[in-house]
């Protein structure tokens, strides 16, 4: 579990065009992470 002020892990996702994205790839660059439930799913 990551606790304030630790760094995100690197990881790889499917940006919306099914290309590959890395958190490393925004290196030296703010970035903002926003998680949100799938739509019609409860939580």
């Amino acid at each position: 579990m990551l606790k304030v002020g630790d760094k995100a892990p690197d990881f790889t996702l499917k940006n919306q065009d099914e290309n590959s994205v890395s958190l490393s790839d925004y290196k030296n660059k703010k970035v903002v992470l926003w998680f949100y439930p799938k739509a019609s799913t409860p939580g």
